[in-house]
């Protein structure tokens, strides 16, 4: 992406590859590895996979809110150029809520059931910007209405157990964004909703998006969402970066067969069979990753080369999947 001057712009989020371990009496796990992306200012990406995929952890990983005795142990982390992973508790605080937003799956987990919703906008607005609680408040009020509250000033005084779901995370999304962040992290924010709440939320990031020129991280295992929501789209499996590219591109013509196989799995794919498509076996166990290609024991196109040589990496050498035998335009994955 450039700028009006026509040079490259700094992305908001850049991943460099990015590793997470966690030592355990069985050795070393790596849930994320050697993770590597962009994010441009207005750009939605897509994070998709099973669970156990990393999706989760890279998002955490992001923000500073890793587990130990999970760690960051190689690679970075850059925030609008600035190298963000290395930083003291401290500062990282000052970053979370004001720079960066994050959005839960559970928006109980997010909101404090004994504090009205005006109390918790307000005190997340003071704590990230210098202004007055009076000016607080109306921001709260803008928040709220903005995220499509009605009734938004009325409802400063009601407490979280008050609003539907839909409702809870619309409060969490202006939560996320009442300091106004440039990057939005959101894991797994409509899975909880139902289809039509989950339309409506899934427009609502976009639009946000695209109004305010922040940058977002969607992590779901949902495709439709993907599919409604991403510009681009990155696929995770067991840890690693399987494909990257513009949504359009990996939904139409997926080279990578687990990428393929996600997509054959979805309704409108198997419509008319009796039973969806799925994609054999399961994902490997972090404590017994097989040789190679992590995939290869589930491939259909699996070669004596996939099970003792992990595939390309991503973005290097021109490879969009990590694929010693991607899957060309046209040609069935089988």
């Amino acid at each position: 992406m450039t700028d009006a001057t026509g040079r490259t712009a700094t992305p908001v989020l850049s991943l460099r590859d990015l590793t997470v371990e966690i030592p355990t009496r069985h050795g070393v796990l790596r849930p994320v590895d050697a993770v590597s992306w962009d994010v441009e200012a207005g750009e939605i990406l897509g994070v998709v996979g099973e669970s156990g995929a990393g999706k989760s952890m890279t998002g955490n990983a992001v923000i500073g809110l890793l587990d130990p005795p999970a760690r960051i142990a190689g690679g970075e982390v850059l925030l609008e150029g600035e190298r963000i992973d290395n930083l003291p508790l401290q500062k990282m605080r000052r970053i979370r809520g004001k720079r960066i937003g994050m959005v839960f799956q559970d928006p109980l987990t997010s909101l404090n059931p004994l504090l009205t919703v005006g109390e918790q906008l307000t005190e997340t607005i003071t704590r990230h910007l210098d202004v007055s609680d009076d000016a607080a408040r109306t921001r709260a009020v803008r928040g709220l209405d903005e995220v499509g509250i009605p009734a938004a000033k009325d409802r400063l005084g009601a407490y979280p157990h008050e609003f539907s779901g839909g409702m809870r995370q619309r409060v969490v999304i202006a939560l996320a964004l009442c300091a106004e962040p440039t990057l939005l992290i959101a894991d797994e924010p409509t899975t909880a909703l139902d289809v039509s709440v989950q339309a409506q939320i899934t427009a609502l990031l976009k639009r946000l998006c695209r109004e305010r020129g922040m940058a977002a991280m969607l992590v779901t295992h949902d495709m439709g969402v993907i599919a409604e929501t991403a510009d681009r789209v990155a696929v995770m499996y067991a840890g690693r970066l399987a494909e990257i590219g513009p949504v359009a591109e990996i939904v139409g013509s997926p080279r990578h067969p687990y990428t393929d196989g996600l997509m054959a799995s979805t309704p409108a794919a198997s419509a008319g069979q009796a039973r969806l498509r799925q994609i054999p076996g399961a994902m490997p166990r972090l404590t017994r990753m097989p040789d190679g290609c992590a995939f290869h024991p589930r491939c259909p196109r699996v070669q004596d080369k996939c099970r003792h040589d992990p595939g390309p990496v991503v973005g290097k050498a021109d490879y969009r999947a990590a694929c010693w035998f991607p899957i060309e335009a046209g040609e069935d994955a089988a």
